[in-house]
């Protein structure tokens, strides 16, 4: 992959391919139908609702004149981001145990249980009932809010 390109992982490789041609001032139509691909799939690929086959991105890599294999491994990191992003999101506490009002100050559908996790567990552990209590306990695990609550850890 190009040095350049490096910066870009976890980015949908549609966003490079815009900035590319904006840097080249290539308009997506008539770029698109110079490689043989149809405008619209283009455009929904630059937008980011559509993945990059590979097959495409060496069309775009060969008239681009960029290394071979870039946009592929764009999109192979993008997708590993996706897929760690949606994992994260499985990995919360069972909210239906937790009363929002607890998290008056946040979208608790928002929060990173993981990054957040001393705050979390001694919000509830300062505020929370016993159910709360018990829901933090089973999600960190008795040794982590042990270490949390407890003031020489």
């Amino acid at each position: 992959m190009d040095k350049q390109f490096e910066r870009y992982k976890g980015i949908h490789p549609g966003a490079v391919l815009q900035r590319e041609l904006a840097k080249r001032q290539l308009a997506q139509r008539p770029f698109a139908l110079s490689i043989d691909e149809f405008p619209q799939s283009l455009n929904q690929v630059i937008l980011g609702k559509r993945d990059l086959s590979t097959a495409t991105s060496l069309k775009l890599e060969k008239a681009l004149g960029l290394e071979e294999g870039t946009l592929v491994l764009l999109q192979a990191y993008y997708d590993i981001a996706k897929l760690k992003k949606k994992e994260a999101a499985h990995n919360t506490p069972n909210l239906s145990r937790l009363r929002k009002s607890l998290f008056w100050d946040t979208n608790i559908t928002k929060i990173d249980w993981q990054r957040q996790a001393t705050a979390v567990i001694r919000r509830i552990f300062e505020r929370g009932n016993l159910t709360e209590k018990k829901e933090i306990l089973r999600f960190y695990g008795s040794e982590e809010v042990r270490k949390t609550i407890t003031p020489d850890g």
